[in-house]
């Protein structure tokens, strides 16, 4: 997981992406604009022939920036660190911060691009990346962004339940600042668990995770609401906060995602989560006393004692 920090002290889980992908996506950023470099050069050619060579140059100085230059830089800005090779590797470039990225970040980074990946072929640009922790090139070192994954695989034992429909959006004003990581990894380890454990342990489990998130939030959760649907509201809200942050639009909840998900072979993934509820001792049958043998009711209906002789015809 990455390590970026939110404006709420929360980090997102974003995944930084790797040196193979981010290649194959500059590869293809290339590929498109020096093709389109070429057919803007063709066509400047065939249109001022009748220019001097120093006039020739300018045009042809002013073309290799448009283009090759400038051409990603707007790519960038408008599409918020998406170019098309970012999109075809499910890449995206986005701040520190998780924010989306603006005009003066892309702007840094097509000015370092040229020396690192167009003047140098991309050895300086292989090499910052592979030394650099999170695979960040000198452009996003010195513009402060970082390229993630958007395309994350889910696997089987990461599942969080979505929460109840009723639930989803009730705790958007909650302020989340104040819970730390490791409340937040063991409130997802608990939920892609929870149909594992005990009812009895699970309910406990839920309750202490309940009440330790709600110190940490200082607003009471809703009365009859179960610690772990509460749980898994909140941890749903979260999630949507980050992607808001990070990807500046406006996300599907995450019970819709899951419901997409599951259909598409994930078993278990779409179907509806169940919460563990409260188990109730289960108490030993009552049975009435056996009567005295001295009394009317033994002796009505008791048969007669066996005497090992038959009655009289």
């Amino acid at each position: 997981m990455s390590e970026l920090v939110t404006g709420e002290a929360v980090a997102l889980e974003l995944r930084p992406a790797k040196l193979p992908s981010r290649a194959l996506a500059v590869l293809i950023d290339l590929a498109v604009a020096w093709a389109v470099y070429l057919a803007v050069t063709v066509g400047i050619l065939a249109s001022t022939a009748s220019l001097d060579d120093a006039a020739a140059a300018a045009v042809a100085v002013a073309t290799f920036l448009l283009v090759l230059i400038g051409g990603p830089i707007a790519v960038e800005t408008l599409s918020h660190g998406r170019s098309l090779g970012k999109l075809a590797c499910g890449l995206r470039v986005v701040r520190d911060d998780g924010g989306p990225i603006r005009f003066r970040h892309a702007l840094v980074r097509g000015a370092v691009g040229v020396v690192e990946i167009l003047l140098t072929f991309g050895v300086v640009a292989c090499v910052a990346s592979l030394v650099s922790a999170r695979g960040r090139r000198l452009g996003d070192v010195f513009a402060g962004t970082l390229v993630v994954r958007e395309r994350v695989p889910s696997g089987r034992g990461e599942f969080v339940p979505p929460p109840p429909p009723w639930l989803v959006g009730q705790f958007s004003g909650l302020d989340l600042s104040g819970v730390p990581e490791g409340l937040w990894l063991a409130i997802r380890q608990y939920l892609t668990r929870m149909r594992q454990l005990d009812p009895q342990v699970g309910w406990a489990m839920a309750e202490r995770l309940a009440t330790d998130l709600v110190e940490r939030t200082g607003a009471p959760a809703p009365q009859g609401v179960p610690p772990a649907a509460y749980l898994a509201a909140v941890m749903n809200e979260r999630q949507a906060r980050d992607a808001r942050r990070a990807f500046g639009q406006e996300q599907q909840s995450y019970a819709g995602h899951v419901g997409g998900a599951g259909a598409g072979g994930d078993a278990g993934a779409g179907s509806a989560a169940v919460y563990p509820t409260p188990v109730q001792p289960v108490s030993a049958p009552t049975t009435a006393p056996p009567a005295p043998a001295d009394s009317p009711a033994a002796s009505e209906g008791a048969p007669p004692p066996a005497t090992g002789f038959a009655p009289p015809a």
